[in-house]
């Protein structure tokens, strides 16, 4: 599942199951490229009996996403993911090469095989497995997550139904602790799906929707940690060893996280009230640096950066007008803006269905759309838009002006804000730059109040062309363009039936060229992640697809 995430200074994170990032010098004084930082791992990899019992971590987030459910499309930001998983469970996590780990706390076995030309899994669940309140955990929750994604129900929002609307069928296999799930033909991409679990307690819609609204409902999670202290208003979130865990236990005493603007994360990191922090700027690369006690961790990310045009505001409502905001904006720039002083340097990123370094990339993006200020000034001429004496163009007496919302205060977020007005406002294009706290992510996004936006999408998994209809179906709740058309809703799902990767990856292209002919997305850049840590902490940290469960974190012995 792709989730969103601002796209500037953040929190380092590892990203426990699903999951809307940063980048590095090198020690010579020369550049990295892309490819050679995708090959490159920075979490401190450490065996469980490595990792000391006891101690805490605390890091900061820009928000307490007011949605807990990260099943629910509102609730699909890297922000909600983290806190989900770490008081839920976590069935499938990755190693740094993407490959599929299955946790024998809840799964015993894992069993794939092809009969009759479908895909078949069956998971025979750890008979030890109990929610909070004590409710088995049995094939009714892979059921419930089922029934909630598989898209036949529009009253479930969910984040995606790639993958789970290709069941067939679920059911229980030789008891309720073993489930058989049957594909409709080949699944390349099976381990994507039921990584996490829903309690049955919530799959009425109703409850789905609503019901983890500001109420995170550790009663219905399961794991080696629960909730011990929660309040929204001040912004912090607690975790303490959960008394109903069956496994492993928790390395940490306790895991805190505090909601905080990126520059106070940053002076919290120094003063030692954090143990982590984003180092992906020039500046803030340089001022944490030679910290004692520091660790700079640098590595490729799965996040992409994005331009969003609303397409159901007035102005950007004319397609013509959406082209040439488009041409109007140079990748490179955006892409040099964020990588400055960074010692990196990558292409900027085309598509958003594949990372740079992934097979099957191609940069979908430029074979649609071309840096072409004077095309984008044809084309706002026959749309009708004339330049006013002051440069702004008009049609019927009103001007052509939309407003663009930053979140939060760092200064590379504003960079990119008063860049893409620069680049606007030679075509004629007035740009007003509304800037809000970083708590309005969610709340910006979820109620689409805005004509332009920049955020990040982040992959969840290796498998990013398995969400293909998560970002370009016209039912999407997770882009908030609202100009995808329907008719590419076939060929787009048409995508994930093909039996080969090689196939689905030149399908996949053409499906994501013609979605990025209804101009409502611009991507920029696959960003790198760099990670102030404190010395020690283990299994933390940029990874490329590396995630683990919450009991193998904490502080190397």
């Amino acid at each position: 599942m792709h989730v969103l995430k601002r796209p500037a200074a953040l929190a380092a994170a590892a990203v426990l199951s699903v999951a809307l990032a940063a980048c590095g010098t090198t020690s010579n004084g020369g550049e990295v490229s892309a490819q050679s930082l995708a090959s490159q791992v920075a979490y401190n990899p450490q065996p469980y009996d490595n990792i000391r019992d006891g101690g805490t971590l605390t890091t900061s987030l820009p928000e307490l996403t007011p949605q807990f459910n990260n099943w629910q499309s509102d609730g699909a930001t890297v922000d909600g993911a983290q806190v989900w998983s770490w008081y839920n469970p976590d069935l499938i996590t990755f190693t740094a090469d993407g490959k599929a780990v299955f946790d024998p706390d809840y799964l015993t076995d894992v069993k794939q095989e092809t009969v009759d030309g479908n895909t078949r899994v069956t998971y025979t669940i750890n008979p030890k497995a109990v929610y909070n309140d004590g409710t088995p955990i049995d094939w009714t929750s892979f059921d419930a997550v089922w029934k909630a994604d598989r898209g036949t129900d529009p009253a479930y929002l969910v984040a995606s139904t790639d993958g789970y609307d290709r069941v067939s069928s679920l059911t229980p296999g030789v008891n309720s602790r073993q489930v058989v799930v049957t594909f409709r033909g080949i699944n390349l991409w099976w381990q994507n799906l039921f990584g996490s679990l829903l309690h049955p307690k919530a799959l009425s819609p109703a409850v789905f929707n609503q019901g983890y609204i500001d109420n995170p409902h550790p009663e219905w999670g399961a794991g080696p940690y629960t909730i011990s202290k929660f309040d929204q208003q001040n912004g912090i979130i607690t975790f303490e060893r959960n008394p109903r865990w069956w496994g492993r236990k928790g390395k940490l005493d306790s895991r805190t996280f505090v909601v905080m603007e990126d520059s106070a994360a940053l002076n919290a990191f120094k003063n030692g009230q954090i143990d982590a922090v984003s180092a992906g700027t020039k500046d803030r690369l340089a001022q944490l640096s030679g910290q004692p006690g520091t660790e700079i961790r640098k590595s490729t990310s799965l996040q992409v950066d994005y331009f969003t045009l609303n397409g159901t505001s007035p102005v950007l409502s004319d397609v013509q007008v959406r082209k040439a905001v488009l041409e109007a904006i140079d990748r490179n720039e955006i892409t040099k803006v964020q990588l400055q002083g960074l010692g990196y340097t990558t292409a900027p990123a085309g598509s958003l269905i594949l990372l740079p370094f992934q097979d099957g990339y191609q940069d979908d993006f430029g074979k649609v759309i071309r840096f072409d200020p004077r095309q984008a000034e044809k084309d706002l001429d026959a749309a009708g838009w004339t330049p006013g004496p002051d440069g702004v163009r008009a049609k019927n007496g009103k001007p052509l002006e939309f407003s663009y919302v930053n979140t939060g205060d760092d200064p590379i977020g504003k960079a990119i804000a008063g860049a893409t007005a620069a680049m606007l406002k030679n075509v004629g294009i007035k740009l007003d730059i509304r800037q809000v706290p970083s708590s309005d992510f969610s709340k910006i996004i979820t109620g689409q109040q805005f004509d332009m936006f920049y955020s990040g999408a982040v992959d969840g998994s290796p498998f990013g062309i398995a969400q293909i209809c998560q970002l370009y179906c016209s039912d999407t709740q997770f882009l908030k363009s609202g100009v995808n058309s329907p008719a590419n809703d076939a060929l787009v799902r048409s995508v994930n039936t093909l039996p080969t990767a090689q196939q689905q990856y030149a399908r996949a292209s053409e499906a994501e060229i013609a979605t990025f002919r209804t101009y409502g997305v611009m991507p920029t850049v696959n960003l790198p992640e760099i990670d102030a840590v404190r010395t020690g902490l283990a299994n933390y940290g940029p990874g490329r697809y590396f995630s683990t469960t919450p009991e193998n974190i904490g502080w190397q012995k």
